[in-house]
């Protein structure tokens, strides 16, 4: 899957189609549903939900910038329930001594670096496109293809 989907990412670099949808804010309706149905791609073994989210944003017309900044959004909901849901499961832990402040503190630190982050890689997205990545894809599925075949 992360060979296939290195390929995917090198072929839609070069030959997306031309984007029509430049604002990750302002997509249609029909558009940000069909990037959100091609999330569920990401339920296969090797497929990253940000991959399939923009290859699916580009597929259906939207500039390479606005889908990595719109698979972003996309991934907010998801990052709420797993915090929730670890809340919720260490709720007793936490209520004892300063857990709630550390927690705190490392939600401050995590919110901040990850918008750097977003930053950072949506620039790069848009000066760099998509091979880069694709290429990153290809060469560990071929370094864990080799790991697996001589262990």
């Amino acid at each position: 899957s992360l060979i296939i989907g290195g390929v995917v990412l090198l072929a839609l670099d070069r030959w997306s189609p031309a984007p029509t949808e430049h604002d990750a804010m302002k997509l249609p309706l029909l558009t940000s549903l069909g990037v959100g149905l091609v999330q569920c791609l990401a339920m296969i073994p090797g497929v990253s939900r940000s991959g399939a989210t923009i290859v699916g944003g580009v597929l259906l017309g939207v500039d390479k910038r606005a889908a990595a900044e719109f698979s972003f959004f996309l991934a907010i909901p998801t990052m709420i329930g797993a915090f929730a849901k670890d809340f919720w499961e260490s709720r007793e832990s936490l209520m004892q001594g300063d857990h709630l402040g550390l927690l705190a503190v490392g939600f401050v630190v995590s919110f901040l670096s990850g918008l750097v982050v977003v930053k950072v890689l949506l620039d790069f997205v848009s000066k760099r496109g998509l091979a880069p990545f694709g290429w990153w894809r290809i060469l560990v599925g071929v370094v864990g293809l080799g790991w697996i075949y001589l262990a």
